[in-house]
């Protein structure tokens, strides 16, 4: 697998980004990772997360939201996928605007113009009719729109185990084979 940008925006939530780029970067993959300005301040609350720590981290490239110029915004880099997660109400809607002004919504109109897998985590709750409107409209242009929704079938006894479901989720979509989070089997009743 090629590289893979994980964007993190300023959605609660921050601790599901943080979650896969480190799966990420454990398995090997090569990640540009890109933070906004909000998800800097959510990063540190929910998660006591600074973004220079990425810098420390085996196989990422941390960019800056505010360079357009980034090799994340271009369509002719070799970059194979886009996850946003968490994505902010805002920065859906700016994407199913068309509106790339800055990295994190620039690489993704690039992703969706150049056909890359693109995921969108959004964790707002509940959902105002322009935010459901707009996951419609970013569907309907293929991108892969995964609430941060964890399932309870697994019988979760942590909180590891929640986030750990939806990054399981966005690893199959990614199709990246993983083990981080019990799977249905059917034998389960």
């Amino acid at each position: 697998m090629g590289e893979i940008i994980v964007a993190i925006t300023g959605a609660s939530g921050a601790i599901y980004g943080l979650r896969l780029i480190e799966v990420l970067s454990d398995l090997g993959i090569h990640l540009r990772v890109i933070v906004t300005e909000s998800a800097k301040l959510t990063l540190k609350h929910e998660c006591d997360f600074e973004i220079e720590q990425f810098k420390s981290m085996e196989n990422i490239i941390l960019e800056d939201n505010e360079d357009i110029a980034a090799k994340s915004a271009s369509g002719s880099a070799k970059i194979d996928a886009m996850v946003i997660v968490p994505c902010s109400g805002t920065t859906l809607g700016k994407l199913a605007a068309g509106i790339g002004d800055n990295l994190v919504t620039r690489s993704a109109i690039v992703s969706m113009k150049e056909r890359r897998k693109l995921i969108i985590v959004p964790r707002e709750s509940p959902l105002a009719t322009t935010h459901i409107e707009n996951m419609l409209k970013l569907s309907t242009w293929d991108t892969v729109i995964l609430p941060a929704s964890p399932g309870f079938y697994n019988q979760p006894t942590s909180v590891d185990d929640l986030i750990d479901f939806i990054v399981s989720r966005i690893l199959d979509q990614l199709k990246i084979d993983n083990n981080i989070s019990k799977r249905w089997t059917g034998n389960e009743i």
